[in-house]
């Protein structure tokens, strides 16, 4: 069964054992407006907490990825390269950016549960 974690930058990491979805809430991108490019990196690429991993650009800002653990890249979501619109259609769903392979999974204690962070955002 996964379990979803949220961070303070507005990303979701739904983690099913070592592995985990990487991707951006509701609430970020509706607050980012209509998403106009996504910047990736590639599989195979490994960072730490709190890494860049990626750029979300919309027409009214753009806003860097980072990582919530340290890990490997494991598949990258391309679709959204060419259409970023997904991104306001589905953020917590079908428009994920990364499955990762996480190194530290003590990490995870320092992220926020779905009560939490919505108490966050209220």
């Amino acid at each position: 069964m996964a379990t979803t974690y949220y961070t303070e930058e507005h990303e979701w990491l739904e983690v099913d054992g070592d592995t985990a979805t990487l991707g951006i809430t509701k609430h970020a991108a509706e607050q980012l407006g209509e998403v106009v490019f996504v910047e990736l990196k590639e599989v195979g690429d490994t960072f730490d907490k709190d890494d860049e991993i990626g750029v979300v650009e919309s027409v009214k800002a753009a806003s860097e990825l980072y990582a919530p653990v340290s890990g490997e890249i494991l598949e990258a979501n391309e679709a959204l390269v060419d259409s970023p619109d997904q991104v306001n259609e589905d953020p917590e769903g079908n428009s994920w950016f990364y499955k990762i392979s996480i190194a530290d999974a003590s990490e995870l204690d320092g992220l926020m549960s779905e009560a939490e962070y919505k108490a966050l955002i209220e």
